[in-house]
């Protein structure tokens, strides 16, 4: 570990080595490491260590929870190797120095982004932070319209119907069941497909502080793949609102997303129908938001998340599918 890591920065030797987060369910830790000598002061390292069973916070403790898991770092690294790159400034994230693969473990050696200013986490945001959010979003899908997936997950999100079986039979709601196959395939007809970031909620967004928006970086990787982009958009918005915010503020956070996607349409996409795009999309907010909908309730039934607003929704999406 420290070799990969030394010889990934070019440092001469490592000050203090801090763990800043335990992996999901047991499958390793991040850890920010100082650095003596070389071109960066600290680096962030993500030790994956791969037990063959571990315990799951609510109970989803099976083989096809440690295979998707198992995958998803499989996906994480791949993407830092060979799609990070292409990440601008306007939708920051951390640089990849060196991958480290073996049969259980991997190290994934990554810049630092509070010593790029980035060094914010926030559980209550600001009209502003959101926008910020919206920005990144609106940047990341821009960047990777119409992108192959190779490698990565062919459809992108955790909560994708066909990783997701034992959540479905689990699931109470007769109604939402028998809907889920025709939410999943509506979101798979999606003419416009990008690259999705698959766990795009606040957490996962490291602020700067300046104003009057603030800049943010995004971090985890681990569900990247193809999709509508509104399934990343639905999803940090539930992650950061109350119900009534969802609510009230829905028309007005979708007019900023596409104002912000069209912006950024024009100078990496300029061939894109943009007018197409948008009313593709539009269409989709409520579909991809039951769609995260269905896993929840299958998931956690007794999740906050879980609400009269989503309820509404998800209601309006499966009467629209099933007249």
């Amino acid at each position: 570990m420290t070799d990969t890591v030394l010889s990934a920065t070019g440092a001469q030797g490592i000050r203090s080595a801090t763990v800043i987060q335990s992996l999901w369910s047991g499958y390793g830790e991040i850890v920010r490491i100082e650095l003596q000598g070389g071109g960066y002061p600290s680096v962030i390292l993500k030790h994956i260590k791969l037990p063959e069973a571990g315990p799951h916070p609510r109970g989803w403790n099976t083989s096809r929870s440690h295979n998707r898991k198992v995958r998803s770092y499989q996906v994480e690294a791949h993407w830092y190797k060979n799609y990070a790159h292409q990440c601008d400034g306007a939708c920051p994230v951390p640089g990849c120095l060196a991958v480290s693969a073996a049969a259980n473990e991997t190290l994934l050696v990554l810049t630092d982004l509070d010593a790029m200013g980035f060094d914010l986490r926030k559980e209550v945001v600001t009209i502003e932070d959101i926008y910020a959010c919206l920005d990144w979003l609106a940047s990341f899908h821009a960047t990777f319209l119409g992108s192959s997936p190779e490698g990565l997950w062919e459809c992108g999100s955790y909560w994708h119907l066909a990783t997701r079986p034992d959540e479905l039979a689990a699931l109470e709601d007769v109604r939402l069941r028998e809907a889920a196959s025709l939410i999943d395939q509506e979101l798979a007809r999606c003419r416009f497909q990008t690259l999705v970031h698959g766990d795009a909620k606040l957490a996962n967004f490291c602020f700067t502080g300046d104003t009057p928006i603030p800049g943010v970086a995004a971090v985890d990787f681990q569900y990247l793949g193809r999709g509508c982009g509104m399934k990343d958009l639905a999803y940090f918005v539930g992650s950061c609102l109350r119900e009534d915010e969802c609510e009230a503020w829905e028309g007005d956070l979708l007019d900023y997303y596409f104002t912000r996607l069209r912006a950024q349409l024009e100078q990496k996409q300029p061939g894109i129908d943009a007018d197409a795009l948008e009313g593709e999309w539009r269409g989709l907010y409520d579909v991809a938001w039951a769609d995260f909908h269905r896993f929840l309730k299958g998931w956690s039934p007794g999740h906050w998340k879980i609400n009269s607003y989503s309820e509404k929704l998800t209601s309006r999406v499966i009467e629209r599918l099933q007249p």
